[in-house]
């Protein structure tokens, strides 16, 4: 629980100049104790993004019955905004429902964001929706999460990171 307090004043202090939250001081807390309130484990990583022009903290956490978790906080007023649980492709929730395969997802991703995909992951949404989220690094530097729809190939939403600790 140290590391993830600790963890948590690091991403506070690197969050809040850049995302011009400086009246948000203390939510990254209250999100991170939502989120392990929720889902109870260890923290992997912590990143501060923006979307939709607001800025957002999201969780990775592992829990203790060994899945895993991306949850998303509003860092004005920290709430859970949205949940997913990482699956691999072939776990059979996500394989047998997928539309859409890898490559297809990722064309459409940097159709969406032009760039180099540094990395990816499947997801089921807490609504039971199936998606691809690929981070990708833009010309100009900037990484930028997009998420496209495994069903209809759609984008579903893109972020941009602003920082991020630890590996997700």
């Amino acid at each position: 629980m140290k590391k993830n307090l600790l963890l948590a004043a690091l991403l506070s202090v690197a969050f809040v100049p850049v995302a011009n939250a400086a009246s948000h001081k203390g939510q990254m807390e209250s999100c991170m104790k939502a989120a392990l309130a929720k889902y109870p484990g260890s923290v992997n990583s912590l990143e501060a993004e923006i979307e939709n022009k607001k800025p957002i903290y999201e969780f990775d956490i592992k829990a203790a019955d060994g899945k895993e978790w991306e949850v998303e906080c509003d860092a004005k007023t920290g709430k859970i905004t949205e949940v997913e649980e990482e699956v691999d492709a072939k776990d059979p929730r996500f394989a047998s429902k997928a539309k859409l395969s890898f490559d297809d997802a990722k064309k459409a991703a940097l159709a969406a964001v032009p760039g180099e995909v540094i990395e990816s992951e499947t997801s089921i949404e807490s609504d039971g929706s199936l998606s691809y989220e690929f981070d990708i690094k833009t010309k100009d530097g900037k990484e930028i999460e997009v998420e496209i729809d495994a069903v209809t190939g759609k984008v579903q939403e893109t972020e941009e990171e602003v920082y991020q600790i630890g590996q997700d």
